[in-house]
């Protein structure tokens, strides 16, 4: 006769997850030539990142002065609170508008590069192992145009078309983010068994606990020589036409 053993079923508890704190946006670079530099006087380029409406973070540099001011911001601090949920709910589509504004005093073209994947809850560090793309990111195609060859799993890249006046905010290039629903089925399942041949079978919801990082960076070149700027800047080949629309080669 077939001894039958008998088997626990371990599961975790329900799957929680948390926006993050340590996702943040930056405007780390601003670019003009030495030869321009040297034609200006009281001229400043610089250029903000905008999350609903609100200045986030912003590099600006004035040559007059030497001088950078800046600020690092986070995103999705807020997002919870003013959808007015106290939990994150799977895929609801929260605001989450992104643009630029030139903050700055000349005319520029600006990058934007966006970062989104999973991190620990306690240390921050990167979870490879689960999906960025189940961190869903509406962009708009409003305006701007996306680098492919620069695209990854976890990164977008994106060019405004036109040139950025100063003062001037760009079109939204995100408007929307959601978590995907079925994170909440994917399990991952361990069993072990005992010298007494008591089988035990853990189930592990693979995102419990896990942080969603969105990064954005935001960075702006001059318009003076515009295409040679840019390659210097952010060594990539554009078009720039006579009315200033800049499409990559």
């Amino acid at each position: 006769m077939k001894r039958k053993l008998p088997i626990i079923l371990v599961a975790s508890s329900a799957i929680m997850l948390a926006a993050s704190t340590i996702g943040s946006t930056k405007a780390t670079l601003t670019y003009m030539s030495d030869n321009y530099l040297a034609q200006i006087d009281i001229k400043s380029i610089g250029v903000t990142l905008t999350e609903n409406g609100n200045d986030v973070s912003w590099r600006d540099y004035k040559h007059k002065d030497d001088d950078w001011s800046e600020a690092t911001g986070v995103l999705l601090g807020d997002m919870l609170e003013n959808a007015g949920d106290e939990k994150l709910i799977l895929d609801k589509k929260y605001d989450e508008r992104l643009a630029v504004k030139n903050s700055g005093s000349i005319d520029e073209y600006v990058r934007v590069t966006v970062q989104h994947y999973w991190a620990d809850k306690e240390t921050g560090d990167k979870l490879s192992k689960l999906d960025p793309s189940k961190i869903q990111i509406d962009f708009t195609n409003d305006g701007w145009t996306e680098d492919k060859s620069a695209k990854t799993t976890e990164r977008n890249v994106f060019y405004y078309n036109s040139i950025l006046k100063k003062g001037q905010t760009s079109p939204d290039f995100a408007d929307k983010i959601s978590i995907a629903g079925d994170i909440a089925t994917i399990v991952d399942q361990t069993s072990q068994t005992d010298d007494n041949g008591l089988t035990t079978i853990t189930t592990t919801y693979e995102y419990d606990g896990a942080l969603f990082v969105l990064e954005a960076t935001v960075d702006a070149v001059q318009t003076h020589n515009a295409k040679d700027a840019i390659k210097s800047a952010w060594g990539v080949d554009v078009n720039i036409s006579d009315d200033g629309a800049l499409s990559l080669e």
